[in-house]
């Protein structure tokens, strides 16, 4: 039967933990130090649970640590998820940091939960920082009006896919979407409307794509869908669910429908081609849905 205790942690509670509960536990010390010390090398979350994970084997044998937080979209895991748990919720202040559990194949002893809770003390300031670093790094990649990735994030995205492409030897295909007569909507009606078409077509194709995929904004009313190791059939597919998903929205203006439908491009990498030459590729076959009608998938 599986056991799962929880506890919440904060920096204030967890102060009063740093006195060792009893002489078994001469080395918590030596430890406590050593974490204050490596967990202020990294930013990034899951080096620093990395480095926590790695660390407390010397004192508290776990199988495996899960971290959660969904205010920042995060689930990280080191090691493997076991039988017998032990959660906790991590706080600094009103601010929320997140939800840890460690697992193994045995019951934790009390005096391991006790030792453990000594440590984690030593992971909230860490922890905190490198929220607040992703959170920067989050915004410097992120489009600020639809939430789509920005230019930059979309570049960095296709160079490491395509360096992935090469090494494993798997398929990378792109989609280059359009939102069609994107003009007549900020023509019409304003651009405060036309935004919120924007934003309500990001929406939208994020509901069609996979957790694993990436979704940018190319510039204006076009978006890229970066679709790692998928071959050329099933990007078709999620482009034509893509299409049909947009076509058949309820978006209104004013109490009015107003029809929106897209135009996109498929392309898969050919060997030895770069991200941008297949980006470019791809944005040809997108104009090509456009001059054959507009609402419908091109590939190759």
């Amino acid at each position: 039967m599986m056991s799962t205790q929880g506890n919440t942690i904060d920096l204030d509670s967890a102060r009063k933990l740093l006195q060792p509960a009893s002489s078994q536990q001469r080395s918590l010390p030596e430890l406590h130090q050593r974490l204050l010390q490596v967990l202020q090398t990294s930013l990034e979350i899951d080096r620093v649970l990395e480095l926590f994970f790695t660390e407390l084997q010397s004192l508290i044998p776990v199988d495996g640590l899960e971290y959660q937080n969904s205010t920042h979209d995060l689930q990280l895991q080191q090691g493997n998820p076991s039988l017998h748990r032990c959660s906790y919720r991590l706080n600094h202040g009103n601010d929320f940091l997140g939800e840890l559990q460690f697992s193994r194949a045995k019951r934790f002893r009390e005096l391991e939960l006790s030792n453990l809770e000594t440590l984690l003390s030593t992971l909230l300031y860490p922890l905190r920082n490198a929220l607040m670093y992703h959170e920067a790094v989050s915004c410097a990649l992120r489009d600020n009006l639809t939430g789509a990735g920005n230019r930059l994030a979309m570049d960095q995205a296709i160079n490491r896919e395509v360096q992935l492409a090469i090494r494993n030897r798997t398929p990378l295909s792109l989609l280059v979407l359009d939102l069609d007569r994107f003009k007549q909507i900020n023509d019409i009606y304003g651009h405060a409307y036309g935004d919120q078409a924007l934003k309500t077509v990001v929406d939208c194709t994020r509901q069609c794509l996979r957790a694993v995929d990436g979704l940018y904004r190319l510039g204006g009313e076009e978006f890229v869908v970066v679709l790692g190791n998928t071959g050329l059939e099933p990007a078709k597919s999620i482009a034509e669910r893509i299409r049909s998903a947009v076509e058949n929205l309820q978006f209104k203006i004013d109490g009015q429908p107003l029809p929106m439908t897209v135009s996109l491009g498929v392309a898969i990498r050919h060997n030895d081609e770069t991200g941008r030459e297949l980006l470019d590729r791809c944005d040809k076959l997108m104009y090509a849905a456009k001059h054959r009608g507009r609402n419908i998938v091109v590939s190759e």
